[in-house]
């Protein structure tokens, strides 16, 4: 084993094992099952990915503003005569208030140039300023704010991912342990029969009991040694199932042994005795933090952003452009403007019908309005769900206290009907059903047990808070 490895080993078993005292099993607890699955799930690590994935594009979003270094080289001679030789080195300062501030450097010569250039060396310091379109938001900047929505998204969507991730590894956890219940019951129930055929065999021999109550008793053993080896593979699948949650710290799956087995006790846990939760808080702390719900807040933020965006080709295109000039390649001297040394521009353009704008405008309008109604259902879907397990657990609770009552007249039952087969006045065959409607009923009570916990899980899943926010 490589030390990779061994280290991912070590932190497993610390993290999730703790070895019984009694014996040599080692228990793995629901709590530990869930670090487990956070820290090493290849889901849980994809999510992490997905946060990461937004912040790298926040970063490339904000490559939109950085500034531009960029230079233009021109010439042209023909037939020995230099018609034109250019050289612009230009610095291009994109700002978050959509002017651009720009400086440059210009050397002009030839004898065919525009009569508009300025011959020689000279530099400049400029400005271009959007006056109507892009003036308050523009392309760029749109990027930039639904980028970081979306980083901030991110840590909701992951929310959303490991709270699911738990409800499954949950689920499965309950069901491993219920299948090791019934394997202990079923072992207790052979080792008591293996006992009866003894005793039964002994009262044959000294004539105290015919020859059938030992078949009576040996059929009964080996029915219960059947269910036991059913209940021993069923164990071993349901541990293969919640393997499929357990990954080492370099992601390697792990598989469950068979001596290691459920921390949580099923039988000693008092669910009537367990307080439930206050629906009116879990209906709104699922409200206010539920990751399904907080999503579409960030949705609304993304569509308001892309309004605003669209409402710009509703605007006139007024763009405004104005270089201080400087003689030479020293620094322009900033003012006085529009008197000497300078240059400007000014653009405008509309389309006279707006037609694009128009339609592309009141689309936006028309997601958000979308967005809003889908965001309503889905609040009302998330209560539904949380009343729904809500009532289930109570009715649970409730189902779980009968059975226990149910389970101790069974095994009053049996019990009196043990004495009076000691006092010659029942049948082993009598003993036998009495003995395999208790069974029955501590199964159904383990049985009931775990799906409460299921339900338990579902409820705090509904509500949005298996994964703490």
């Amino acid at each position: 084993m490589n030390a990779v490895k061994f280290a991912s080993f070590l932190i497993i078993l610390l993290l999730a094992f703790s070895a019984k005292a009694q014996d040599s099993l080692k228990t793995l607890s629901a709590g530990q099952v869930m670090e487990i699955v956070k820290q090493f799930h290849p889901m849980a690590k994809q999510a992490d990915i997905f946060v990461d994935k937004a912040k790298a594009d926040v970063t490339s979003a904000r490559g939109l503003f950085d500034p531009v270094l960029k230079n233009e080289m021109a010439e042209k001679t023909f037939d020995g005569t230099n018609y034109y030789s250019y050289n612009r080195p230009e610095l291009i300062i994109p700002t978050w208030f959509g002017m651009e501030v720009s400086a440059g450097l210009e050397n002009l010569s030839g004898s065919r140039t525009p009569p508009e250039e300025t011959q020689g060396k000279t530099s400049y310091v400029g400005i271009s300023i959007p006056l109507a379109k892009n003036l308050l938001i523009d392309k760029r900047r749109a990027v930039l704010q639904t980028a970081k929505i979306l980083e901030d998204a991110s840590a909701v969507e992951k929310r959303t991912i490991l709270n699911t991730l738990l409800l499954d590894a949950m689920n499965s956890y309950w069901n491993w342990a219920k299948q090791y219940q019934i394997y202990n019951i079923l072992t207790d129930a052979v080792k008591v029969n293996e006992k009866r055929v003894g005793f039964t065999k002994t009262a044959f021999r000294l004539g105290d009991r015919p020859a059938i109550d030992t078949t009576e008793a040996l059929a009964q053993l080996q029915n219960f040694e059947l269910l036991k080896s059913q209940a021993l593979l069923d164990f071993q699948n349901a541990g293969l199932e919640l393997s499929l949650f357990m990954w080492t710290g370099n992601a390697q799956p792990y598989t469950l042994t068979l001596d290691i087995v459920p921390a949580d006790d099923i039988q000693l846990k008092n669910i009537a005795a367990a307080q439930l939760p206050e629906l009116n808080n879990l209906l709104q702390d699922a409200l206010e933090n539920h990751p399904d719900l907080l999503i579409y807040n960030y949705k609304l933020d993304v569509l308001s952003v892309e309004k605003r965006l669209k409402f710009q080709d509703l605007l006139p295109t007024v763009n405004f452009r104005y270089n201080q000039l400087g003689k030479g390649y020293d620094v322009p001297q900033i003012g006085p403007f529009f008197e000497n040394n300078y240059q400007y521009g000014l653009s405008l353009a509309i389309p006279l019908r707006l037609s694009q704008g128009r339609g592309e405008y009141r689309k936006a309008k028309l997601k958000i309005t979308e967005t809003q109604l889908q965001q309503r259902e889905k609040q009302w879907q998330v209560e539904n769900k949380v009343k729904s397990y809500f009532n289930e657990l109570m009715a649970l609770k409730s189902q779980v206290a009968l059975q226990e009552k149910a389970l101790k007249n069974y095994q009053l039952l049996q019990r009196g009907e043990e004495i009076r087969f000691q006092a010659g006045e029942s049948s082993l065959f009598l003993i036998n059903s009495r003995e395999n409607k208790t069974l029955e009923a501590l199964q159904k009570l383990q049985d009931l047990k775990v799906k409460y916990y299921k339900t338990e899980n579902s409820l705090q899943w509904a509500a949005g808070r298996l994964i703490p926010y």
